[in-house]
């Protein structure tokens, strides 16, 4: 009789599998949008009613900078001290004769630019321009903020990890070897009841 394989490689597999795709389809996402991170969520007042506090931004740049025009909305690092990232609306872009451009920007709650939050933005200060607003699906994000979102991958793998092994308490398979031998057949199943 076969001695059943252990389930312990294809438990260990499968996680290995879940994690690639995660980092697989983070590296896409990143590539697609050609930036470190393509996801904020939206944590001030600012931007109302146009962004609301919990709202999460897809931010391309993927050489945006040369294409911004007024009315777009940016995400940038703050100017004065990069300190702190920043989503606001393009008011002004001054083209300066050597070729650099310089970016003002506004909360469109707010009643004027904020200097060091608003100007003089930069490429190197840069981020992306918002391409899409997911209203509201942040705060499923702050509710799994760390360390609840490593609780619950933890907690997704370890039941993948014993779903797999409780596979084999189940048994294996009936093979060839446990059919009775030919010309030794099982009597019929019996006729279904006639109603």
């Amino acid at each position: 009789m076969e001695k059943p394989r252990s389930k312990m490689p294809v438990a260990v597999r499968d996680i290995v599998i879940v994690v690639a795709g995660v980092a697989i389809v983070w590296l896409g996402l990143r590539l697609a949008f050609d930036t470190n991170n393509p996801f904020y969520i939206v944590s001030s007042g600012s931007m109302i009613p146009t962004l609301e506090v919990n709202d999460i931004l897809m931010v391309r740049n993927g050489g945006s900078w040369d294409d911004l025009k007024v009315g777009d909305i940016i995400v940038f690092n703050r100017p004065d001290g990069e300190d702190r990232v920043i989503v606001h609306r393009v008011i002004e872009i001054d083209e300066r004769g050597d070729g650099e451009r310089i970016v003002r920007t506004k909360g469109d709650a707010n009643p004027a630019s904020i200097p060091g939050t608003d100007y003089p933005i930069r490429e190197d200060n840069y981020i992306g321009r918002v391409v899409y607003v997911m209203q509201g699906a942040g705060i499923i994000a702050k509710v799994i903020s760390p360390p609840v979102n490593y609780i619950i991958i933890a907690v997704i793998l370890v039941i993948l990890f014993f779903t797999k092994m409780g596979k084999k308490k189940g048994g294996p398979p009936a093979s060839q070897s446990d059919q009775p031998p030919t010309g030794q057949q099982s009597p019929p199943p019996p006729p279904p009841p006639s109603v």
